[in-house]
């Protein structure tokens, strides 16, 4: 038979599942830390003010790539232009 100290043996047993919450919890904390660090540096870069394209360059872009034909990209060059809001 094992003897135990009665003394400080009910604290270590208090102890270490608050331990292992605590590591727990640190764990799911830093991955979820990174995790959203690196997807907001994704998202930065992808949906930028910079990064988004007007309609004309979309059109440029398809014509480009032989999507469209020319008379086809002329038709929508002209539609888009109708359609601009004038400046004031």
């Amino acid at each position: 038979m094992m003897y135990w100290d009665g003394g400080s043996g009910w604290a270590w047993m208090a102890f270490m599942p608050l331990l292992w919450i605590a590591l727990i919890g640190l764990v799911v904390w830093a991955v979820a830390r990174l995790t959203q660090h690196s997807t907001s540096r994704r998202d930065d870069t992808d949906l930028g003010p910079t990064s988004r394209e007007t309609p004309e360059e979309v059109l440029d872009h398809r014509f480009a790539a032989g999507e469209i034909d020319p008379e086809t990209y002329a038709e929508m060059r002209k539609q888009l232009a109708a359609h601009r809001p004038r400046p004031r």
